[in-house]
């Protein structure tokens, strides 16, 4: 049975994923730091490996596959795309868009393009705009997509970033036909009075190039203060949660999955505790993939979906916490 607002979802028809070919295990990262083991790692995060990109490799190239992905298991022709709507937070470069590159790139250069950055939310964000586009008659079918390489931002000594993340894509096609897997309308959020939490200060208009002498290069990394962001976290997850199901008219019970953010291990199993639903219908690719940012929801869903996790009817919740804070949840029934 169907929620009560029913009338107002749209489609996703296909998903897909991709994730570079080169693999970096933990005992990697952990020369760096010899005093820490690989069970302290494991137990902390729940991170085994993660992907990264090779020198060459570029976001938009590994967008384009887990597009390719989606628009087969949608079985949708590529120029019926009315648009590309691309979370991210780190475009292969700032201007243009790498949802205008990611056009090109796929051959439908007159598609509606661009970038959307709510850090780790930002697919959910952009699922959300791109059901509005829909509704309101904007676009017909949309590609919903998000790369990462965060490796390229990550700094190999700072212990709190070093093992958390990873690189990959995901994306969805979103439709206004009838038929399959029916989307809700995403609950979006945010707490900018953590807006140190996590950040990343160089790389924008007030600090756009690293100074001569070099003292200022760590602000070019992605930093984290790993205490906040673990205590709003877990509330931010549980609220997007509860408010969906409360929503959507609906009981922890009904719920077969949960797609969360892959933010830590940790986290997400203090947030199954919070809201009541067992942490073995969480979806949790973490361990091999590592925190991916905006490219995480989709990745795990895609993944999931092509590991026949889900049947026909499922009711599955989506979750994000990001920097900013960013706060984003919402209901998707297969």
């Amino acid at each position: 049975m169907m929620p009560p607002n029913s009338d107002e979802t749209v489609c996703i028809a296909g998903v897909g994923y991709a994730v570079p070919a080169s693999i970096r295990a933990n005992s990697e990262i952990l020369k760096a730091f010899p005093h820490r083991t690989e069970e302290q790692i494991v137990r902390l995060i729940g991170v085994k490996e993660r992907r990264y990109a090779a020198g060459d490799e570029t976001a938009t190239a590994l967008a384009a596959i887990a597009v390719h992905h989606a628009l087969a298991q949608a079985k949708i022709p590529l120029e019926t795309i009315d648009g590309i709507i691309m979370a991210t937070l780190i475009p292969d470069q700032p201007v243009p868009s790498m949802a205008s590159a990611l056009a090109r790139h796929l051959g439908v250069p007159r598609a509606l393009a661009f970038d959307l950055n709510a850090a780790c939310s930002g697919w959910l964000y952009a699922l959300e705009v791109g059901r509005a586009f829909i509704r309101s008659g904007t676009a017909k079918n949309l590609i919903v997509v998000s790369a990462e390489l965060l490796s390229r931002i990550i700094n190999p000594q700072d212990y709190n970033t070093a093992f958390l993340f990873g690189d990959g894509a995901g994306a969805a096609i979103l439709t206004a036909a009838p038929g399959g897997h029916r989307l809700f309308r995403m609950g979006l959020a945010g707490d900018a009075g953590q807006y140190e939490a996590i950040q990343r200060l160089g790389g924008g208009a007030l600090m756009p190039m690293p100074h001569p002498t070099g003292h200022d290069l760590d602000d070019f990394y992605l930093k984290m203060d790993g205490v906040a962001v673990f205590k709003h976290a877990v509330v931010g997850f549980a609220e997007q949660i509860t408010n969906t199901l409360k929503r959507e008219n609906l009981q922890p019970d009904d719920i077969a999955w949960v797609v969360p953010h892959q933010a830590n291990e940790r986290i997400l199993k203090a947030v199954s505790r919070r809201v009541g639903i067992p942490y073995d219908k969480f979806v949790m690719t973490i361990s091999k993939y590592g925190n991916t940012s905006a490219a995480s929801v989709s990745m795990s869903l895609g993944w999931a979906a092509e590991e026949g996790l889900f049947v026909p009817g499922d009711k599955i919740i989506f979750c994000s916490v990001g920097a900013g804070l960013t706060f984003a949840g919402g209901l998707l029934v297969w």
